[in-house]
C-alpha cells in the first residue's frame, strides 16, 4: 500500500473515533508526540484522539518543489527528507520538534521569513479534521474561508492532517556574517535594508544588550572550507560576538539554534563545559521540551518569578520604540529578531497587515516579579498593542476578553466556528490561548 492510501486509511479510522466521540457529546483533544506550546496545561477530561501515526512525509515532487507531507510530522523528518532531494521547505521553524501542522495552526517564523513569509504562507493546500468530523480539504480556491482562518487558531477549528507545501533549492552550504551594532537605530535599519536589497537567503539578529546587537545574514554555497559545529561543545549563539564571517552545512545552519534551544539551555547546566562533555546526546530541543514538561509537573508557579516567554512582532517602523522598551521594563537578554514580510493575502485570525515588513522579537526567561503574578507579561501585551502589533499565542497570555477579541477578529472567529464546528467540540480560541493561563497562575 503506498503512502497516500495508508494515509486515508488512518483517515478513515480517526474519522470513526471522532463521530463516536461527537455522538458522546465529549469536548475532544488530540495526543501528538511533541508540543511547543509554553503554558501549563490542566486535565480537561477531554477525549484524546491519537493522531501520532500522521507523521510521515508522504512525497517530494522536485518538479513543482513541493511536499505533501501528514501534520504531525516533525521539521525534522521533513528536512532530512527534502535535503535528499536538493530542496528546502520555504521557511523552517528554529526547533527540529516542531511540527509541521502546528506551525501552521500557529504562528512559525525564521529568518527566511523575510522572503517567503510566515509558514502558513508557504502552505498550498490542507487536509483538515473539523468539528463536524469531517475532513475538509481547503486552498486559496476551495473551502477558502477555512484555508485562510485555520492559521493562528490553535486547534479551536480542527487539525491539519495533511499539507502542500513549497520547496526552494537548497545547496549543501551556508555562508554567514555578523556584523555588530552599537546604536539600536542603525541595527533595525540595517536589518530593514537587509531585507530589501535581498542579497540573502538568510536574514535574523541577536541582540546581547542596548548596546550590542549583531545582525545575522547568510546565502547558500555551492562549496565552503571545513565547516563549524555547534552540535556539542561549541554554542552557536556565542560564536556571534566572535566571529564575523562562519560557514556551516545546511542542514546545521536549519538547526543552529536547536542545540541550545537558543540559549534557553543554560538553565539546564548544560553550557557548562564540564557538564556538556558528558551531555551530547541531549543536546536538543527534544530533551529540553522533556524537562521542561517535569518541571511545570514537579514544581509549582512561584509568584516571586514569573516566567516571560514571548514571541512579539510589531511593525518594522516601530522596532527601535519596542526595543527602548523591552531594554529598560523588562531587561531580558539576548533577544531574538526575525524579519518577516507578511503576504498580499489577509489571513484574518493573525491580525497583521499583509504586505507588511514586520520585526519578531523573541525572548524567554524567568525574571523576578515583586508586583501581582503576570505583570510583566501584561505590560508586554499593552505594549505591543499600543504599536501596532500582535504577539505568539503559544505560551501565557493575560488578555481581557474583549481586548483580546478586538485584537483577534471575534466575528470572523464565530463565523467559522459556527460553519466547522457548531457543537463545540473544540475550544474556543479565548479560553484555549488566555484563559488556560489565568486559571493556572502562570
Amino acid at each position: 500500500m503506498d503512502r497516500i492510501a495508508e494515509y486515508h486509511t488512518r483517515c478513515a479510522a480517526l474519522a470513526t473515533g471522532f463521530r463516536d466521540a461527537r455522538s458522546n457529546g465529549q469536548c475532544v483533544g488530540i495526543r501528538k508526540p511533541t508540543s511547543n506550546l509554553f503554558r501549563r496545561r490542566h486535565a480537561s477530561g477531554k477525549r484524546l484522539l491519537d493522531v501520532r501515526s500522521f507523521n510521515h512525509v508522504i512525497g517530494v515532487d522536485s518538479q513543482t518543489r513541493t511536499a505533501d507531507v501528514e501534520g504531525m510530522t516533525t521539521y525534522e523528518t521533513l528536512v532530512a527528507e527534502s535535503l535528499r532531494h536538493g530542496l528546502l521547505p520555504e521557511v523552517v521553524p528554529q526547533l527540529k520538534t516542531i511540527t509541521v501542522g502546528g506551525a501552521v495552526s500557529g504562528l512559525g517564523i525564521e529568518s527566511s521569513s523575510f522572503k517567503h513569509g510566515l509558514v502558513h504562507e508557504t502552505v498550498q493546500e490542507m487536509d483538515v479534521l473539523t468539528g463536524n468530523g469531517d475532513i475538509v480539504t481547503c486552498s486559496p480556491y476551495e473551502n477558502e474561508d477555512l484555508f485562510f482562518g485555520f492559521p493562528n487558531s490553535y486547534g479551536t477549528l480542527g487539525y491539519a492532517l495533511r499539507l502542500k507545501l513549497r520547496l526552494i533549492p537548497a545547496q549543501p552550504y551556508v555562508y554567514l556574517t555578523h556584523t555588530r551594532f552599537t546604536d539600536p537605530c542603525s541595527f533595525f535599519a540595517h536589518v530593514a535594508t537587509a531585507c530589501k536589497d535581498g542579497a540573502a537567503d538568510f536574514v535574523d539578529g541577536t541582540l546581547f544588550s542596548k548596546n550590542e546587537m549583531y545582525v545575522s545574514q547568510a546565502a547558500f554555497a555551492g562549496s565552503a572550507p571545513p565547516p563549524s559545529d555547534y552540535t556539542y561543545m561549541d554554542i552557536y549563539y556565542r560564536s556571534i560576538q566572535s566571529r564575523q564571517d562562519d560557514w556551516l552545512t545546511s542542514s546545521a545552519y536549519i538547526w543552529r539554534w536547536d542545540t541550545d534551544w537558543f540559549w534557553c539551555s543554560k538553565h539546564f547546566g548544560v553550557q557548562n563545559p564540564l557538564i556538556r562533555v558528558f551531555a551530547k546526546f541531549a543536546l536538543n530541543s527534544h530533551s529540553y521540551q522533556i524537562l521542561m514538561r517535569l518541571s511545570q509537573k514537579l514544581l509549582p508557579a512561584t509568584p516571586e518569578i514569573e516566567s516571560v516567554i514571548q514571541d512579539v512582532h510589531v511593525p518594522a517602523e516601530s522596532a527601535p520604540d519596542l526595543w527602548e522598551f523591552l531594554s529598560h521594563e523588562i531587561g531580558i537578554f539576548p533577544v531574538w529578531l526575525c524579519p518577516f514580510r507578511t503576504s498580499a493575502q489577509t489571513y484574518p485570525l493573525c491580525g497583521l497587515e499583509p504586505d507588511t515588513l514586520y520585526f519578531n522579537f523573541g525572548f524567554w526567561d524567568m525574571i523576578p516579579n515583586p508586583f501581582e503574578y503576570g505583570h510583566y507579561n501584561k505590560l508586554i501585551e499593552s505594549k505591543v498593542a499600543e504599536l501596532g502589533g500582535r504577539k505568539g499565542l503559544y505560551s501565557s497570555s493575560y488578555y481581557a476578553k474583549d481586548t483580546f477579541w478586538s485584537l483577534y477578529n471575534k466575528p470572523l472567529f464565530d463565523g467559522l466556528k459556527k460553519t466547522y464546528d457548531p457543537s463545540g467540540l473544540f475550544p474556543d480560541l479565548y479560553d484555549k490561548c488566555v484563559g488556560e493561563s489565568t486559571r493556572s497562575g502562570s
